[in-house]
């Protein structure tokens, strides 16, 4: 099944010379379907009150963390911030919801960094939790890392589901992802606890994409053609094409001291005119099913972008 294009910016204050409900109707303005926040301890807006500001000011914006980290709250208070947002936006949230995985949080925040595997196996019992607090009835859950007895949650969201968005970089998150989300975002593997040569490692090379969409797909099973496929965007340049392209691309492959073609390759990144990046996305759908693209929180200049969803509008 091919899903729709559709476009969201990953913003973590409001975009320069804007106050963050401004920026929120800019971004809407543009054509973009969403807004996400990403959920840490450095320069950026609360997740909720952020996402609440935004819905205020606009009317179609689909709203997200990207993602809560599970680690930082109890799933009991996730479950009433999303409901309470859902409510507060007339159904416009999704429930991002990742295992944390930012080294420097924990240690700057006083929290244990345990294993990847006890924090996902932490994520997991929360999104059951979470899930059953959306619907009708109180829940009572015993798990290994949490417990619930006959809570009701509420408010209950205007959406029944809400839809789940799971990323990850790493075959068991992946996998879980391909089980468990709606949206699956296809990522780098962060198992170091930071953005740095082993996350890049994994990246480079679209052979390492079909490998991660394989375990996406073994997760699925016969549901993989209904989940929407993501990619947030580590860089991305809007050239004026051609001969300007080419040295763009040469330019961020010389960084990473790689081929250009290899650089041209990395579904995390997206360099060419609005014609060229609309004709590299759809090849990156045709490929490996990407239909819902981010722009990464580094990003400046969204009005650039603006030609390239014009590009795809409908498709």
């Amino acid at each position: 099944m091919t899903h729709p294009f559709r476009f969201g910016v990953e913003l973590k204050t409001p975009l320069s010379g804007l106050t963050w409900a401004q920026t929120a109707q800019r971004v809407e303005e543009l054509g973009f379907s969403n807004l996400v926040v990403p959920d840490h301890f450095d320069d950026q807006l609360a997740v909720g009150p952020a996402l609440a500001a935004a819905a205020a000011a606009t009317s179609t914006l689909r709203l997200s963390a990207l993602v809560y980290g599970n680690d930082y709250r109890h799933p009991v208070m996730v479950a009433k911030e999303v409901a309470t947002l859902d409510v507060l936006s007339g159904g416009r949230m999704d429930l991002g919801l990742g295992a944390g995985w930012k080294r420097v949080d924990y240690d700057e925040a006083g929290l244990p960094y345990d294993p990847p595997g006890v924090r996902i196996d932490r994520m997991v019992e929360s999104l059951q939790i979470i899930r059953r607090l959306f619907e009708d009835g109180p829940v009572t859950f015993e798990g290994e890392h949490y417990t619930t007895n006959g809570l009701e949650g509420l408010p209950k969201p205007v959406q029944s589901p809400v839809p789940v968005v799971i990323g990850g970089g790493g075959r068991r998150m992946l996998h879980l992802a391909g089980r468990h989300a709606d949206i699956v975002g296809v990522n780098a593997n962060l198992r170091s606890g930071e953005i740095g040569l082993d996350a890049m490692n994994d990246v480079l090379g679209a052979d390492r994409f079909d490998a991660k969409l394989e375990w996406v797909r073994e997760g699925a099973g016969d549901r993989f053609d209904q989940l929407v496929l993501n990619v947030l965007l580590a860089a991305w340049q809007v050239t004026a094409g051609g001969r300007a392209t080419t040295e763009a691309i040469e330019a961020i492959a010389a960084m990473f001291g790689q081929p250009a073609d290899v650089a041209a390759d990395i579904p995390l990144l997206l360099i060419g005119s609005p014609p060229e990046i609309a004709d590299t996305l759809r090849q990156r759908r045709d490929r490996w099913g990407f239909s819902y693209i981010v722009l990464g929180a580094s990003s400046v200049g969204i009005e650039e972008f603006a030609p390239v969803i014009a590009e795809l509008d409908g498709e």
